[in-house]
């Protein structure tokens, strides 16, 4: 299954994730893909805060839209053209219950694990993973199909962590090292029988001078080349069962030319 769904009202204004997302979609130009609407539901500097979470009732009606979509379709596979980092509460709940152990991969420069109660911003981008782990807002445990464990959950390119989110990484021996190591990645994922893989992956882990069209910019990051080289070691070594493209703004298709390899890879 292929999706398109330009969430950005997890990023509390960033309409800029919206327009980002049409381009890759007009860049793979695959019929594929099908869409999913967005909520007409007044979000960004007209939204409302409900359960300390910003343009909350704007994304629980268009992720009920997409938990119903992916539920009708019952596919063995997601590919996701997004939007912000909060969508990914449903293909990923979804693949967990499908495949048991499921490998979470976390392509970004943030942690996202912060709880609602917890979060600076309010903005749901920054809370999916603690959603997904049972330890979010209670409210929206009904967008789920399942909950994941903290052994699940492997980033890279984590660099920019809240102080609670760094506890909680603690407290559950989250695989977050500061640079990543290939070989030792899939080693972590092959001594856990982790079999399958979900590809979650926000354009910002990557460092800036490498690419800057992103809806935030942290230094030191991911270089394109080791992210590629990641990405396919991890297709070689395990079946990556969903993927998805998440947080570029360019509106240009040109400007994704450096990276192209990585949309493709993650998409066809």
């Amino acid at each position: 299954m292929k999706i398109y769904f330009p969430q950005w009202q997890g990023s509390g204004t960033g309409k800029t994730i919206k327009d980002g997302a049409k381009t890759i979609l007009d860049y793979l130009n695959d019929p594929e893909f099908i869409h999913i609407p967005l909520s007409e539901i007044p979000a960004g500097k007209e939204g409302k805060k409900k359960h300390h979470i910003n343009n909350y009732d704007a994304i629980t009606e268009q992720l009920i839209q997409l938990k119903k979509s992916i539920d009708q379709a019952q596919p063995n596979t997601i590919k996701t053209i997004g939007g912000d980092c909060g969508l990914e509460i449903v293909p990923v709940s979804y693949l967990n219950q499908k495949y048991p152990n499921l490998g979470v991969i976390w392509f970004d420069a943030h942690a996202d694990i912060n709880k609602p109660c917890d979060s600076p911003s309010c903005n749901f981008h920054g809370m999916p993973l603690r959603t997904l782990l049972g330890e979010g807002s209670e409210h929206m445990t009904n967008l789920m199909f399942s909950t994941i464990e903290a052994s699940q959950i492997h980033y890279v390119g984590v660099r920019d962590i809240d102080d609670l989110e760094q506890i909680r990484i603690n407290d559950g021996a989250i695989y977050a090292p500061r640079k990543t190591r290939i070989t030792d990645l899939v080693n972590t994922l092959q001594s856990k029988k982790i079999t399958h893989l979900y590809l979650h992956f926000d354009f910002d882990c990557i460092e800036p001078n490498d690419y800057n069209k992103t809806y935030y910019q942290v230094s030191d990051g991911v270089t394109i080349s080791d992210a590629e080289n990641c990405i396919k070691a991890l297709q070689e070594n395990f079946t990556v069962v969903g993927s998805s493209v998440l947080e570029s703004i360019t509106t240009d298709t040109i400007e994704l030319n450096p990276i192209e390899k990585i949309i493709n890879l993650l998409m066809k």
